[in-house]
């Protein structure tokens, strides 16, 4: 790799650290709540915006544009499901949608004090609803409907018409409870959870349905009674925390700013380790989304929950569930953890609609605990073989910086001798669900694949590049190569998927694009070099998140917003789901820059006789067609978001999405820790494809 400067290095490294620790803010725990400081504000305040205006990539001014920006994200922040305020609250609230960057200057802030006085109001309103709606039965016979997607809704004019979108909320809400209990009472005592944990031998009593129906109201009346509860806790000091945080999204969505916690909350995070399900969350629109899945987590052993799940309710074991909706991430996430060997039920909306509980039981996460792994595959009445290798994280231990740990370039060039010796005639690498880790790694791994030459050029916000190169001539595997990626390959999967595309090293097969995170982050801690004397008594300040780099790839374009555009492009279970930088808001943009000094090789087979090859057996292919079937019906499920609120309505739709998840076709992502791994592989529809592609490219060539 070409030498970098000191500076480099660092962001470099925090640009790793901060995907580790800090994507996981919400497994923090708190520090005890402060009364809210006009003086702590300002001074918070004015260092936020200085370090944003000056070290953010982007250079954007603290002006009356980016206020509109971080007014509508506070907003979202505040009330996402428009449940709570009015329109004339919005209204009055919107005086400052401009006036934000006024306040950060004078340093009178009032933005969040008035939002949480509103705040204060309002819950008890919307408490007080939600009581008497739940006291009597819903009619479940009416023909009406609920508008499930918040961005299609507006705020209410009146405490009326509030009323009646929470009716039609809760109504929806009891009848899938009532269904639930209804299926739990139906099934056989030998496969019924609740007779598994049953510490009595006595027979539960069977509820009628007029029973069930009291029981699931009453169900979702505790729900609402945490929830309103937790927020009615909601400081003063936390609403700045988040309007803080809105100022520095609106630069882009991978900054942030992050309020102080204690440093056992550092100490989890620097040792690897935390007791959960082991899995990286987010806070969007007043939903708990999952970003990513920790490589060897309960969560991907379990094998259920993926990227861009969003988690409705949390429960602990076979208690009643906790509704988690407008919840805070670290609130939610505090229900999510637990000791070692406890059971956590997530009741889960899946990216394409469908909605499921998935029980997990805790363990204490091993950050690395999986590694690269690889098998050969060799196809049916054929005689050629090929090798498979799944790379599903950029990992490398930092623990006492010793050179020799563990790391994925090593173990990827371990796994290539092995195959080598086996005489595969291709190599199939899988970077599905990788969302990046390590940029050396990046760099390094894909110098296995190549002579040498630049990997990727990364850019400051001062303008400088530095060329990121391979410099060992030794190349571990030079045969052909196809790479698989999806929406969920980030960061440097991209970069390594770029760059042998780039090289005509690989051919790339896959969803329509990546997940398009071409940006570096450094942490800065706040209480550092504070910048006026005797401000001691105003820590801890907290920290912030800031991007400040930016990823090219070695023909000039960059990864980031567009990310990787396969040479071949396969039906995608996902092809619906917005996910990706081009979905965020504020995300920052694609561009160019000039290409660097790299020599591709020549491409011996036209990619338009593979691309025509490929989409013949895509349309022969039944469990492609399947693939494209659920795609298809993905879509018409996230497209149309009105439910309708009849019983027989919503239990054919239960039905439904039970019937579609039997008949789905093999994983698009083998778990590692399967004993059945090798059979996962085999059956792959993905895999099947990368290796005929293969031979598709030896016999054209």
């Amino acid at each position: 790799m070409t030498s970098s400067t000191p500076l480099l290095r660092r962001v470099l490294t925090l640009c790793t650290l901060a995907c580790l620790l800090w994507t996981l803010p919400a497994s923090a725990s708190p520090l005890p709540n402060q009364n809210f400081d006009p003086q702590r504000a300002k001074l918070l305040g004015y260092i936020v915006s200085q370090h944003l205006t000056r070290h953010h990539y982007s250079h954007k001014s603290l002006d009356d544009d980016l206020s509109v920006a971080a007014f509508d994200l506070y907003l979202k922040q505040l009330d996402a499901q428009k449940r709570f305020l009015l329109t004339t609250d919005v209204k009055m609230l919107g005086a400052y949608e401009s006036y934000i960057d006024n306040e950060i200057r004078r340093g009178e802030i009032h933005l969040p004090i008035y939002s949480a006085q509103i705040m204060a109001e309002r819950i008890p309103v919307v408490e007080n609803m939600i009581e008497e709606l739940l006291a009597k039965p819903f009619n479940f016979t009416l023909d009406e409907q609920l508008e499930t997607d918040n961005k299609k809704l507006e705020f209410c004019r009146t405490d009326q018409e509030l009323k009646e979108r929470w009716r039609k909320i809760l109504k929806f809400q009891v009848a899938n409870r009532y269904l639930d209990l209804k299926e739990e009472q139906e099934q056989p005592a030998a496969e019924s959870d609740s007779a598994e944990k049953a510490s009595t031998d006595t027979p539960a009593k069977k509820l009628s349905d007029d029973e069930l129906r009291q029981q699931a109201r009453e169900k979702v009346a505790k729900r609402y009674q945490h929830l309103m509860a937790r927020m009615l806790k909601e400081k003063e000091d936390e609403h700045f925390d988040r309007y803080l945080n809105a100022i520095s999204r609106a630069y882009d969505p991978h900054s942030n700013y992050l309020p102080p916690a204690q440093k056992e909350d550092f100490d989890i995070h620097m040792r690897g380790s935390l007791e959960g399900i082991g899995a990286l969350l987010r806070e969007e629109d007043g939903y708990i989304k999952v970003v990513s899945l920790i490589p060897g987590g309960a969560a991907e052993q379990e094998g259920q929950l993926e990227s861009e799940d969003t988690i409705l309710k949390v429960a602990e074991g076979d208690q009643e569930p906790v509704d988690i909706t407008d919840t805070r991430i670290r609130d939610a996430v505090s229900l999510i953890r637990g000791p070692k060997g406890t059971e956590v039920r997530l009741h889960v909306k899946k990216a394409d609609g469908s909605r499921r509980i998935i029980s997990i039981v805790r363990e204490v996460v091993q950050i690395k605990e999986t590694f690269v792994k690889s098998t050969v595959i060799t196809p049916p009445d054929s005689t050629e073989s090929f090798g498979y290798l799944k790379i599903p994280s950029f990992y490398r231990d930092f623990k006492n910086g010793d050179k020799n740990a563990r790391n994925v370039t090593r173990d990827t060039r371990l796994e290539l001798e092995k195959l080598r010796k086996s005489n595969i005639n291709g190599l199939i690498i899988d970077l599905r669900n990788n969302g990046g880790g390590s940029l050396s790694d990046a760099v390094d791994t894909t110098g296995l694949f190549i002579k040498k030459g630049p990997v990727v050029q990364v850019k400051d916000s001062t303008g400088d590049i530095q060329v990121l190169a391979d410099e060992d001539p030794k190349q571990y595997y030079d045969g052909p190569i196809i790479v698989l990626v999806n929406k969920f390959s980030a960061s440097a999967s991209e970069i390594l998927a770029g760059a042998l595309q780039d090289y005509h090293r690989a051919i790339i097969v896959g969803s329509k694009h990546t997940h398009g995170k071409g940006t570096v982050q450094a942490v800065l801690d706040l209480d550092d070099n504070l910048p006026f004397r005797n401000m001691e008594q105003f820590k801890p300040l907290g920290a912030l998140k800031i991007t400040v780099q930016k990823f090219y790839r070695v023909s000039g374009g960059s990864t980031q917003y567009r990310g990787i555009v396969p040479d071949i492009i396969l039906p995608d279970r996902f092809e619906a789901v917005k996910s990706g930088e081009q979905y965020i808001d504020y995300s920052l943009p694609w561009d160019t820059i000039q290409s660097s000094d790299y020599k591709p090789l020549a491409m011996q087979t036209p990619l338009l006789h593979l691309q025509k090859s490929s989409s013949e057996r895509v349309a022969d292919d039944p469990d492609m067609q399947r693939i494209a079937k659920q795609a298809e019906e993905a879509r018409e499920r996230i497209e149309n978001t009105r439910h309708d609120l009849t019983l027989a309505a919503i239990r054919a739709e239960r039905h439904a999405f039970e019937a579609e998840k039997e008949g789905m076709p093999g994983s698009d992502n083998a778990s590692d820790q399967d004993d059945d791994w090798q059979q996962q592989v085999n059956e792959d529809p993905y895999v099947h494809e990368g290796m005929a592609i293969i031979h598709d490219l030896l016999t054209l060539s």
